[in-house]
């Protein structure tokens, strides 16, 4: 979850979302139930399998900063 980072984007399964808040294992995200009614999103259960894309500004940062 390093390269999560609160107020950046994720999209999962191709919805792009506002991250609110991460933890080192987790992060949490905001639905409206407008987005979980027109997506897949409000047919998922817990435990389901999907498809996570990071902020790709976040995902470059963070490797800038861990280069050796």
């Amino acid at each position: 979850m390093a390269m999560i980072a609160p107020r950046g984007s994720i999209a999962i399964d191709g919805v792009s979302l506002t991250v609110v808040s991460c933890k080192e294992t987790s992060f949490r995200v905001s639905l409206l139930p407008e987005t979980l009614r027109a997506t897949t999103l409000g047919k998922l259960k817990s435990g389901s399998k999907v498809n996570l894309e990071i902020d790709m500004l976040a995902r470059y940062a963070y490797e800038f900063l861990h280069k050796n």
